[in-house]
């Protein structure tokens, strides 16, 4: 056997799928094994993989095993003359495994081999090549000197950036999404070290692949797709943590102690640079214009404030006006905040209510207090009245500064959609299912032929296609086209603003990823009403206000619950947070229907009706109704006809 290949999962159902059509085309003309070792995914990884691709080699582990753990299990049973380590978020060409096995048995001296990545985006993954990390080398990249100096020898060492990405190259450290190693090699040098949990453990093992007298080589004669960033789901402080911290671990077993040391220093400083920059960089985010909202409306009532003075002669006691005017605007500010006023995508009729809510609560507690320290209704009337105004004319300014505070949510898109007539028109439907932006779609024949007259150009004719009708997205339909023209039309449009998604033969998904940061994205069946946030706030007001309710009124309610203990805890569960008064009902079996996360209920989904329900599928489809069509009103109804359940 020539080549073993082997993908460790974790979560990312969707993802492996399209890696293992990609993997059995490319192992249609190299005789091999597959593997995937799954680290008790609860997605319906495991079940899609035993029904859809029988031929593979599945372990299952019943727990997170890590990367390099779960990577042994394989390699201590593989059978092949040349192993492959392959991340699930990626897609191989349709010869990428003939090229490559080719290039090694043509070279001897090589123990391992990556090749040219590129991002769901089309554009190059610098990681395809790198150096060892020397203390000097890290510290120019963990400062920007790498980035600001790309094609300097000495700088740019981290990523090889001065290096041809389209030319061969012997390199030092492979990539783990990617890589590609001889059997005799690993023999000699052993597997990966499972000190690494996550990262680092690729640089380890290239090293080592070094150090045992072989070469490891950069081959961009072939190109892989890689989601990155899918497999791991990383964010950005946890990631500066897990990485660097094995960065620490590969400079003590491989530097001396002097510079591991140093190593040491400088990765400590890196993590406590990049976590607080994190968030720092997240608080202002969040914060900047929350807070230039509250400080344009408190200078908006002083400024009435003092028109009203210069106007009617009433002096208004300096401390009154202190302590009123920011009480009045911070009242505003949370009624905005309760209301949905900061919520996205924007929506101006929840900052109209938040403004008159407000303003009737400051009229409300106006009408309470004693006469001496009543000064102007009128100034509460003129204030709501430019909150609103505002408000209006803030977030039209921010609906064409900002596209994440787009009124109505993001710009609606144009597509093309590139295949033959019948998978385009499958394709379609599935877009019109999975996504309600669409301003029009274009229709791309995936030959040369423009084999009916609804297609607008053709596949060699795409750029063209994309400028003139200043296309947006492109979908290509995998049951037409090969992953190597996928790929090179992604590289062909690469500086131009398109997103990319791949539509797989006989799913009900599309998939991709729009940039090198952000995850892969897919267009699935719109299940999110129930995690939009006006939607969440809610349910968490209902939740907490019944749990109250309850609890208060516990001594005439008690005697109607059999578990009068587990009453009390599952009350203080909700009012602390780590229950819901409804949630999904269990099911055995994982759907491939993924529902959006929310808190574990006491009652559940299943009981928006008054019938047993038994079937799997059936209690799986309340599920969904509940998810996809979610009201307090709907958990209203759960709680009053299963109210004596909250014991349960």
């Amino acid at each position: 056997m020539k080549l073993s290949v082997i993908i460790v999962n974790y979560n990312v159902e969707f993802f492996l799928e399209q890696c293992l059509i990609s993997v059995f085309k490319s192992l249609e003309h190299v005789p091999g094994e597959v593997f995937v070792v799954d680290n008790n995914s609860i997605d319906g990884s495991v079940e899609m993989v035993k029904q859809k691709f029988p031929q593979v080699i599945l372990i299952e582990n019943k727990d997170n095993a890590g990367f390099s753990r779960a990577n042994n299990q394989a390699l201590r049973i593989a059978r092949g003359e040349y192993h492959l380590l392959l991340n699930p978020d990626t897609i191989v060409e349709e010869d990428t495994f003939s090229k490559v096995v080719a290039f090694m048995d043509e070279h001897p001296d090589a123990g391992g081999l990556g090749v040219k990545m590129i991002d769901g985006k089309g554009n190059f993954l610098p990681e395809s090549k790198r150096g060892l990390p020397t203390p000097r080398d890290a510290f120019y990249k963990i400062f920007g000197l790498s980035r600001l100096f790309p094609k300097s020898k000495k700088f740019g060492r981290y990523h090889l950036s001065y290096l041809n990405p389209d030319e061969t190259h012997e390199i030092e450290i492979l990539s783990g999404a990617f890589m590609l190693m001889r059997k005799a090699a690993l023999d000699k040098i052993g597997l990966l070290d499972e000190a690494f949990f996550m990262y680092g453990e690729d640089i380890d093992l290239s090293y080592r692949i070094v150090l045992g007298g072989y070469k490891n080589y950069y081959f961009p004669k072939t190109r892989i797709i890689h989601y990155k960033g899918e497999s791991t789901k990383k964010s950005s402080v946890n990631y500066v943590f897990v990485f660097y911290n094995a960065m620490i671990i590969f400079a003590r077993k491989h530097f001396s102690s002097k510079n591991a040391k140093l190593f040491s220093f400088l990765i400590n400083l890196a993590i406590y640079f990049r976590a607080g920059l994190a968030v720092a960089s997240r608080l202002v985010k969040r914060s900047v214009i929350p807070v230039i909202d509250y400080a344009v409306i408190l200078i908006g009532l002083f400024g009435i404030a003092a028109v009203y003075q210069n106007y009617t002669g009433v002096l208004i006691p300096e401390i009154l006006l202190k302590m009123a005017l920011p009480a009045y605007a911070a009242t505003w500010f949370f009624s905005q905040l309760f209301s949905g006023g900061y919520d996205k995508p924007v929506r101006l009729i929840s900052n109209v209510i938040g403004s008159v809510i407000g303003t009737a609560i400051i009229l409300m507690i106006y009408a309470l207090l004693p006469k001496e320290v009543q000064f102007s209704r009128l100034i509460i009337l003129a204030g709501g009245a430019l909150v609103i105004c505002y408000y209006l004319l803030s977030r039209l300014v921010l609906h064409f500064l900002i596209p994440a505070w787009r009124i109505g949510g993001a710009k609606n898109k144009r597509f093309a959609i590139v295949g033959d007539k019948e998978e385009s028109e499958r394709v379609h439907q599935l877009l019109l299912q999975t996504n309600s932006n669409i301003f029009s779609v274009e229709f791309v024949s995936h030959d040369e032929l423009k084999s009916d007259k609804k297609f607008v150009g053709t596949i060699n004719q795409l750029e063209q296609v994309v400028e003139i009708h200043k296309i947006d997205e492109v979908i290509f339909c995998a049951k037409n086209i090969s992953s190597r023209d996928i790929i090179s039309s992604m590289l062909n449009l690469e500086g131009q603003k398109v997103d990319f998604k791949i539509a797989q033969p006989e799913t009900s998904y599309l998939i991709g990823s729009n940039s090198i940061d952000s995850k892969g994205d897919l267009y699935v069946m719109d299940l999110n009403r129930i995690n939009k946030p006006a939607n969440q706030r809610n349910k968490r007001i209902l939740d907490f206000v019944i749990a109250l309710k309850v609890i208060l009124l516990s001594p005439l309610l008690i005697w109607f619950f059999q578990h009068k203990a587990k009453l009390f805890k599952n009350m203080f569960g909700v009012l602390t947070g780590g229950l819901s008064i409804v949630g999904y009902a269990p099911v055995k079996h994982i759907s491939t229907l993924k529902l959006p996360k929310i808190k574990r209920g006491i009652l559940t989904a299943a009981m928006q009706f008054n019938t047993t329900q038994d079937d799997e599928e059936s209690v799986a489809r309340l599920n969904l109704i509940y998810a996809k069509n979610h009201s307090v009103l709907m958990d209203l109804k759960i709680i009053y006809r299963n109210w004596w359940k909250l014991d349960h």
